[in-house]
């Protein structure tokens, strides 16, 4: 069996931290590096929910999307949820490491996966790392469709082939205009609208849309028919938790290791409910 050192190596050259954003927080964050690892658990979020499931199986590892401090902190004090988090994880000798931005950034990386389980083809990044000289890493992707569907039936893809979520799908534009390309982050999207604008898609896809960048992203597009298309923050980030899994498995069988590589199934996206407006077809508008 390998060691937790030896594993953490072969992440790095997935996901170098130093590619990752400089306010990020990635990389090992409990674990000793002498530590046998067997399982491995990848997860988006780690909260107690996935901990415990990680105790459950009996993972060494469990290796994240998301920071688990991403602000830092002056305790690890078992009164937080995080505190909590830690304690449970060094109770139960689980590795904890972090792949955020440098995993956005990755050849492949998270919005791959998410253009993967859409089946749409990428062209490449949205926002290019100048560091890379092929032109593959970056934020977010450009893609095409292999056969034009409205902006109705992308989200009807979305909603079917990302894990259900109570928020759904939403869309900002012409449901019946046609997509040809388009780009896709997942995450939270409305970072990068100076980008999806210069780079002549039809639609966006992404996550966390709040309500005046989109209005006014919707404004300065004028008569175009870019449509925003905006799922829940968890589930566009999920797909790469499979993908991480895969290269992870294929480092293994490379090495010898006979690692037991697993995904979380636990929906960790806070909300739990969703209760949609009554269709009316009221000039009256909204009410008073």
């Amino acid at each position: 069996m390998p060691r937790l050192s030896e594993v953490l190596a072969a992440l790095e050259t997935l996901w170098p931290a130093d590619r990752a954003e400089s306010w990020d927080a990635v990389g090992t964050v409990t674990g000793d590096p002498g530590q046998e690892v067997t399982r491995v658990l990848f997860a988006v979020d780690p909260v107690q929910e996935v901990v415990d499931e990680a105790v459950r199986l009996g993972a060494d590892l469990l290796v994240t999307h998301h920071p688990l401090y991403l602000r830092g902190t002056t305790t690890v004090a078992a009164v937080s949820p995080k505190g909590r988090v830690v304690h449970t994880l060094i109770k139960n000798d689980v590795a904890l490491h972090v792949a955020h931005t440098n995993a956005d950034k990755a050849d492949p990386g998270v919005s791959d996966a998410l253009a993967g389980a859409l089946d749409l083809r990428v062209t490449g990044p949205l926002v290019p790392d100048p560091d890379d000289p092929a032109g593959r890493r970056g934020l977010g992707r450009i893609c095409e469709l292999d056969h034009p569907l409205t902006v109705r039936e992308l989200a009807e893809r979305a909603a079917e082939r990302l894990p259900a979520t109570a928020q759904g799908i939403r869309v900002a534009g012409d449901p019946d205009a046609v997509v040809r390309r388009v780009a896709v982050s997942g995450g939270s999207g409305d970072s990068l609208f100076d980008r999806v604008r210069a780079a002549g898609v039809d639609a966006f896809l992404t996550a966390d849309l709040r309500h005046h960048p989109a209005s006014e992203f919707a404004a300065s597009v004028g008569e175009s028919p870019l449509a925003l298309i905006d799922a829940a923050h968890w589930a566009t980030e999920w797909p790469w938790c499979e993908l991480a899994a895969a290269e992870l498995d294929q480092i293994s069988d490379r090495q010898g290791w006979g690692l037991r590589v697993h995904v979380s199934t636990t929906v960790t996206d806070p909300w739990t409910a969703h209760a949609a407006s009554p269709v009316t077809t009221s000039p009256m508008g909204a009410p008073n």
